[in-house]
């Protein structure tokens, strides 16, 4: 991730020497690379997550106000209201979060992204306790703006069982995370536009599972009203569980997938020819398992070596660039 200097701004203020003013470095910039950026990623994290969940706690209160009798059937306008709140926000937060941090804004998905290669662990073990207080910061601050008591807590409804729930959490995770996954991690023509499927995603799991299990999906978002309403059912731990568990399936699939070269079964139906053709006519090459473009120079001897490094043919790049 590179940062862009300002031409305007005084090279004290960015980490360079002190000016003729007496004014000194910014501490952070003060930090090595690798520390700093893992700081930056808590705080965006952090950022990201609370306002994910703080406008989809408050779209949750106002289509839970009043709250509903326990056993009543289900209102589907509301529940429709609840859904598009966490769809819409989540895909406009992991937009804007998308370049900086990822947008993960979920401890699950922060564990899928590590297991599949897509996150340094040492990161994830940053982010990890930042989106969890995050979450407890979201709902502590919806339940101060808004009148009444916090509604937003994720409840089993419908006679639905501890292990009905448990398994409906955990497929409907594996739905969000896989997509996570293949929008975002693997890289392709419309990555740019991941964001709009995992919010979709996210929807869509929300129209299925809220009425059953409260659609949880984050353990920052149950732990966050759990915690402000100081009031835990005994099966909180399916909504730690169930997660985790759809992250470990969804991530020994992907494994699976990359095991097989899945990219073999129908080539070329996303094939990005503007980021291979690169500048100066530099071929650039793909991985199996990430599909991440380094350029081909640097790994012509193992080109021969390793059956899963793909070359671009020099009548292609030719083609591309007329």
């Amino acid at each position: 991730m590179v940062f862009r200097k300002r031409h305007s701004a005084d090279a004290s203020t960015l980490g360079g020497p002190p000016g003729p003013g007496g004014r000194g470095q910014l501490p952070m910039l003060q930090l090595p690379d690798k520390l700093r950026y893992n700081l930056l990623c808590v705080m965006g994290e952090f950022v990201g997550t609370f306002l994910f969940l703080f406008f989809s706690f408050a779209g949750t209160q106002v289509s839970m106000t009043p709250m509903p009798p326990p056993g009543s059937y289900p209102n589907t306008s509301n529940l429709m209201y609840s859904a598009l709140s966490f769809g819409f926000s989540l895909t406009v937060n992991v937009w804007a979060f998308f370049r900086v941090t990822g947008g993960l804004f979920n401890p699950a998905v922060t564990l899928a992204l590590c297991l599949s290669g897509g996150l340094p662990p040492l990161r994830g073990l940053f982010v990890f306790p930042a989106q969890l207080v995050a979450g407890i910061a979201s709902a502590g601050v919806v339940s101060a703006l808004f009148p009444g008591p916090l509604n937003c807590s994720t409840r089993l409804g419908g006679g639905t069982s501890i292990v009905q729930g448990l398994f409906i959490e955990m497929f409907l995770t594996a739905q969000l995370v896989i997509v996570v996954i293949m929008l975002a991690v693997v890289k392709h023509k419309s990555t740019y536009l991941a964001p709009v499927g995992i919010g979709l995603a996210f929807f869509v799991a929300e129209l299925i599972g809220d009425y059953y299990t409260g659609e949880s999906l984050n353990p920052a978002r149950s732990l966050g009203p759990d915690v402000i309403n100081r009031k835990f059912p005994g099966y909180h731990w399916i909504y730690w569980v169930s997660p985790l568990l759809g992250s470990l399936l969804v991530s020994a699939f992907y494994h699976l997938l990359c095991f097989v070269r899945w990219e073999k079964i129908n080539p070329g139906q996303d094939y990005n020819e503007w980021e291979a053709n690169g500048r100066n006519g530099v071929r650039f090459f793909r991985t199996h398992n990430d599909q991440r473009w380094r350029p081909a120079s640097a790994a012509q001897g193992d080109a021969t070596r390793r059956p899963g490094l793909r070359l671009l043919r020099s009548s292609r790049l030719s083609r591309i660039s007329s």
